[in-house]
């Protein structure tokens, strides 16, 4: 999808040629003297149109413009959530046409949040996956025209959104595929092809003797019970000088998790191919980050392998010695998302990091906590606690900071190593956080719960790409 920015007022507006114009009508809506703006005031009036987020009304080659359909979006008050909400109403209206190019017009300067959710909704009202599909329908928006008053003062909007769009749409991507085209070595493959593309990436892939050399005991378990051999994966991005200490992203690969011996149920088990959602979105903030370079330094560790029940898979009640030291006692082989990251976030401290964040999938606990709305946010550091918290309202990628007080942490004692793997089911998205934080107590840490946000079921099964956006979003707010 290719993105443009025009200065138009709303004479302009009436000769912008294309598919469709979309204009964007809020609750402070008052009507000028010319055309549109005047056939848009007497449809408030009527009541045929609302300025309410959600409610389209499409007009078919209208008298005095060149679009072939004009669609008139309420938004609200003009904030972030209701453009969105008017974006997505607006492309679902026209959708089945065919339409291949759009002008989305602000009568309006809206804030930059809003504006850049727009442009995101834009595209993921229209994206299509179609890479294992026989017959593939192409993308019916191929491009979009920007209409604001002051083109000048959003360039910087259109380009982090655009970056953001291409960061999603790329976590979608692989997060979508089946778990046989998106295995470990697949994903160390894309990996790869993201750093070849890039001046400032750099990739490196350790295979399962370089993981064994660094004692790495608790990923290594996970991954016996696959004939796919793991893939560590390790991203540079070095956009500042090297002085400068990096974020580092680690996100959740498990290409497909059966749950192991402890294995789930039958029904919607094909979903736990997105279970490498947070590594997909490792990738698509590296995507982002190629486009945008900005002068920050990033490491993204992806532990990639599949959870399977054969002969050679662990058992609940083995043990295993993490990179830590700390032993493990594996009570359910279903918990196994912790072990990977456990040996991960250890990985990790050798990059001596401002910061590290880790993203997975983690846990149903959270999703019934917080559904698909909020992604979990856990902390040891209230300033970056903070931080993710603002870059994730402004990001219109929300999450919900959840405690870790040191009692939760009680259930996972056990009699036969240092940790269980599992405190039970109360607080279970908390214990599992508990559990990480033991391997993360030299830097500043989060970690993002995305089992409720990382994809939709149903009808609109399929990835979110969350949370590329309140990632990215974060991490420019680092630069200086």
């Amino acid at each position: 999808m290719n993105f443009e920015i025009k200065t138009l007022s709303p004479g302009a507006a009436l000769t912008q040629r294309s598919d469709a114009l979309i204009m964007l009508i809020d609750s402070s809506f008052k009507p000028a003297k010319d055309a549109l703006s005047q056939l848009v005031g007497q449809l408030l009036a009527s009541g045929e149109l609302e300025s309410k987020p959600g409610k389209a009304l499409v007009l078919h080659r209208p008298a005095g413009l060149s679009c072939v359909r004009l669609v008139l979006a309420g938004c609200g008050d003009g904030g972030a959530r209701d453009v969105r909400l008017g974006v997505v109403s607006a492309v679902a209206a026209i959708k089945s046409s065919a339409i291949r190019t759009v002008t989305l017009y602000f009568p309006a300067l809206h804030q930059e949040a809003a504006f850049r959710s727009a442009i995101m909704a834009v595209a993921e009202a229209s994206y299509v996956y179609t890479t294992t599909k026989s017959k593939p329908e192409p993308r019916s928006i191929r491009q979009v025209v920007l209409g604001v008053p002051d083109a000048s003062r959003r360039k910087a909007a259109l380009d982090q959104a655009v970056a953001t769009v291409a960061g999603i749409e790329y976590a979608k991507e692989w997060a979508n595929r089946p778990a046989n085209h998106a295995t470990p070595t697949l994903l160390a493959g894309a990996a790869r092809s993201l750093a070849k593309s890039a001046s400032k990436i750099t990739c490196d892939v350790l295979g399962p003797n370089e993981v064994a050399k660094l004692g790495m005991g608790a990923f290594l378990a996970v991954a016996r019970g696959s004939q796919e051999p793991l893939r560590f994966i390790e991203l540079r991005y070095a956009g500042a000088p090297k002085t400068r200490a990096p974020t580092v992203l680690v996100g959740k690969g498990l290409t497909f998790d059966s749950g192991g011996i402890s294995i789930k149920p039958a029904p919607e088990m094909d979903e736990m191919k997105f279970d490498m959602s947070g590594a997909a979105s490792v990738l698509g903030v590296f995507r982002a980050l190629a486009q945008l370079k900005p002068a920050i330094n990033v490491i993204g560790l992806i532990p990639a392998c599949e959870n399977l029940p054969d002969g050679r898979a662990i058992k609940p009640g083995d043990v295993v010695t993490s990179m830590s030291g700390q032993t493990i006692e594996i009570l359910n082989t279903d918990a196994e998302g912790r072990l990977v990251l456990s040996d991960a976030l250890t990985y990790a401290e050798r990059f001596k990091p401002s910061a590290v964040i880790d993203i997975a999938t983690l846990t149903g606990a959270c999703v019934i906590a917080l559904g698909g709305v909020r992604s979990g946010l856990f902390s040891s550091d209230d300033a970056l606690a903070s931080a993710l918290l603002a870059a994730g309202e402004s990001a219109s990628d929300p999450c919900w900071r959840m405690p870790l007080d040191e009692d939760y942490a009680d259930g996972l004692k056990t009699n036969f190593a240092d940790v269980a793997n599992v405190a039970g089911r109360p607080g279970g998205a908390i214990t599992a956080a508990k559990f990480l934080q033991r391997f993360a107590d030299k830097f500043a840490w989060a970690h993002l719960d995305i089992a409720g946000t990382a994809w939709k079921g149903g009808a609109a099964k399929g990835a979110t790409g969350r949370p590329v956006a309140l990632l990215l979003q974060y991490l420019l707010s680092t630069a200086r």
